[in-house]
């Protein structure tokens, strides 16, 4: 499994240049990817920015695996007239891939060498056609892991079922997961911290000690961009900025230690539901 850290080459939609709203922030973001001598490009026939769910994952430097890009948050009338076709933007990569018979997002796919962490959204949306034995076993083999881990689906807070909100590999070992898990109800906790123990991961919680925590925005750290030689954090012109910034390097010395940790405004990405890892599919090339 090619595993975020091994990535050199990151795409992002064309949208982020062609929406006027969102100009100045791609125009910031090749800059940093230019000053990092990282390797990027733009995705054609794109009818949203979030590339992460509907791009396919990559397991090898020639396998790429083609989920069912058909959640239940696409289903209205409206959300669907904007749907993007993976097929038509892999195409003209002319990028070949893998087809899979499950729904899945790339959101809900985090991922290290040997495992891989999804919401049991991915069981909800499935029910009808593959059981959780069929699923795993599914997913085993595609992704060509031994451990897929379960946890349970925010969704009070989190309307897509996405992981990529809440929990990020730090290494095979050890995971970095958002610290307002300590608030939820008791039943939540106790599903999510027994994922984590049932396959032996450590983990380390991301926490903001400030007069006002922004809840609403400070969710997002989480949701980096992480590859080779990158570790690029969002921030939101808040409070937690520099909190964040230092908890992160913290857990990634390696790149700290490279210089390879840097920091962009994402705050017209965010009031949109989403931040760096959602906007990015990097892989290796």
């Amino acid at each position: 499994m090619i595993t975020d850290a091994q990535t050199n080459f990151v795409y992002f939609s064309e949208l982020l240049n062609s929406i006027p709203e969102f100009k100045a922030f791609s125009t910031q973001l090749t800059n940093i990817l230019d000053k990092h001598e990282i390797s990027y490009g733009f995705l054609p026939d794109t009818n949203d920015i979030w590339c992460r769910d509907y791009m396919p994952i990559q397991i090898s430097n020639k396998k790429f695996i083609e989920y069912r890009y058909d959640p239940d948050y696409i289903q209205s009338k409206k959300e669907r007239s904007n749907k993007t076709y993976p097929d038509i933007v892999c195409d003209a990569l002319q990028l070949k891939t893998i087809k899979s018979g499950l729904i899945l997002d790339g959101g809900n796919v985090i991922k290290s060498d040997d495992k891989v962490i999804l919401t049991d959204k991915v069981l909800i949306e499935n029910k009808h056609q593959y059981t959780r034995d069929q699923v795993v076993s599914i997913l085993k083999t595609q992704f060509e892991v031994n451990n897929i881990i379960f946890i349970p689906w925010d969704k009070e807070n989190e309307e897509y079922g996405h992981a990529d909100g809440m929990i990020r590999f730090i290494n095979k070992s050890k995971v970095l997961i958002n610290g307002y898990f300590k608030e939820y109800h008791p039943k939540f906790k106790k599903a999510f911290f027994s994922s984590l123990s049932d396959h032996n991961l450590d983990y380390t919680e991301l926490n903001y000690n400030v007069s006002s925590p922004n809840d609403d925005l400070n969710w997002g750290y989480i949701n980096y961009l992480q590859m080779k030689d990158l570790l690029l954090i969002p921030q939101f012109g808040i409070e937690e900025d520099q909190l964040a910034l230092n908890q992160i390097s913290q857990v990634f010395p390696e790149y700290a230690a490279k210089g390879q940790i840097d920091t962009i405004d994402s705050s017209v990405i965010i009031k949109y539901g989403g931040a760096l890892n959602c906007i990015s599919w990097n892989i290796l090339k």
